[in-house]
């Protein structure tokens, strides 16, 4: 056997006696091939990227294929069986205001003097629609002991826009309420509802992360961390809701204003609203200055010749194929679900939004997503590009699910009280616990000093 350190030349055939030496010209040669090599792939590179960057010229403009927008038996309203259920079955106590000390001072005002009538208008109305529409509701219950969940009422938003309770207030006062119901110690306030309309959402109440922080929070607002440490929405327990559109222009029959012929209308896009010193509506009345006859984009005041009343806001609104929605103080924008009304196709310009029902609702089929970073030419020249026979196609289908964005009663085969209904259905707990809530080997639930549930009197320490 041959040796491993053998000193012999090692024989590799053919090769060995044609191999050619290597000079300075194969040198040469192979640093022009390297060097030609990269500068080919970098100009390759370059010439990618450009092709899929984000321009008019590059976007697909088919429409990808979807089921549906939302799923209907005869036109009713259906929800996904999975999660829901077959069909809504709960029961909702609500707080009546005399019932509990200090309920009164959180839905009028700790005089009595804010008006119901008052709180019913603008996009804070939602408080007060919802509280009424329950009352009236089948799934309401007047026992405690089967109710599912528990609907706390108070007005809130309007009662402190209307001087009838400042924060300080509207803070001590929510702490006494909810000391004096067991229910809500004995869950920790999971199965209580409360509802914030406005983009403060629950930072309304300043100690709402130490007292409410489990319970469901019904808000069309989800994010406010520009301003707040934390956010108070949460994805698993809390529900967007839709904002409060205008009675005049959802109710049953003929709206006020009546929406225009896609042809017709004197603009490609519109934004009617103040500019509150935002990034991205600023950037909007600046663009509309360069294309006044393509976008329409006053800055508007809250009083003046340069405010609009509620009219004279739809009939401009109606005007234009697209209405533009950018944030303002919050990521939600009410112009979202008003141009559901005057059939124009909504372009959200909030990336922080949150949109309710989207278990049911395809939002790509109604409306448009565009970054609010590419606010520009750049989104007029792709809003042109859109066909009238597709922006009609997508008013269509708008037409179909806007009944979501009214509040109307649960006996409707679609109004967004039942969808609210249908989301709650997925909270409901069948047993229930705190961290001050204990059960013994009968079934019974006690305090921490052993006193049974129905013993429980207020005032209570808080979970």
């Amino acid at each position: 056997m041959a040796s491993l350190t053998s000193s012999k030349p090692r024989n590799f055939g053919a090769y060995s006696h044609y191999a050619t030496p290597c000079t300075r010209t194969h040198q040469i040669g192979a640093l022009f091939l390297v060097v030609s090599t990269f500068f080919v792939t970098r100009l390759f590179d370059q010439w990618f990227s450009e092709s899929n960057s984000l321009t008019p010229a590059t976007i697909d403009l088919r429409r990808t294929s979807s089921n549906s927008v939302i799923a209907t038996d005869n036109g009713i309203l259906r929800w996904p069986e999975r999660g829901y259920g077959s069909h809504l079955s709960l029961k909702i106590y609500v707080y009546d205001e005399n019932e509990i000390d200090g309920l009164k001072e959180l839905l009028y005002g700790r005089d009595g003097s804010v008006k119901t009538t008052a709180c019913l208008k603008g996009q804070w109305g939602s408080q007060v629609k919802i509280h009424k529409l329950l009352l009236e509701s089948k799934f309401r219950t007047i026992k405690k002991d089967e109710a599912d969940l528990f609907f706390v009422p108070a007005y809130v938003k309007c009662v402190r826009m209307l001087g009838g309770l400042n924060d300080k207030e509207i803070n001590q006062t929510y702490v006494k309420v909810l000391s004096q119901m067991p229910y809500f110690r004995r869950s920790g306030g999971r199965d209580h509802i409360f509802v914030f309309p406005s983009g403060a959402g629950a930072h309304l109440f300043r100690s709402w992360s130490t007292f409410i922080n489990r319970s469901i929070i019904l808000t069309p607002e989800a994010d406010r961390t520009d301003k707040k440490d934390t956010t108070a929405f949460n994805t698993w327990k809390d529900i967007i809701i839709p904002g409060n559109v205008d009675d005049a222009m959802t109710k049953n029959g003929q709206p006020d204003v009546q929406p225009l012929p896609v042809s017709k209308r004197k603009y490609l896009a519109n934004y009617l609203g103040r500019a509150q010193g935002k990034a991205g509506r600023l950037k909007l009345i600046e663009l509309s200055k360069q294309y006044p006859d393509k976008l329409e984009c006053p800055d508007l005041k809250f009083s003046g010749t340069e405010k609009f009343g509620r009219t004279t806001y739809f009939e401009h609104l109606r005007n234009a194929k697209f209405c533009l929605a950018p944030r303002g103080e919050s990521s939600w924008t009410l112009r979202l679900y008003e141009s559901f009304f005057v059939e124009c196709v909504p372009v959200l310009l909030s990336d922080h939004a949150e949109l309710p029902f989207q278990n049911v609702i395809d939002y790509a089929q109604v409306s448009i997503k565009w970054p609010s970073t590419r606010i520009g030419t750049e989104l007029l020249d792709y809003l042109a590009s859109i066909s009238d026979k597709d922006i009609e196609g997508m008013i269509s289908r708008g037409r179909k699910i806007r009944c979501l964005f009214v509040y109307g009663p649960d006996s409707a085969p679609c109004s967004a009280v039942k969808g609210i209904l249908w989301e709650l259905q997925r909270k409901v707990r069948h047993f229930q616990q705190s961290t001050e809530t204990f059960w013994l080997h009968n079934g019974s639930f006690v305090n921490r000093e052993l006193v049974q549930f129905s013993g429980w009197k207020p005032p209570m320490p808080l979970p």
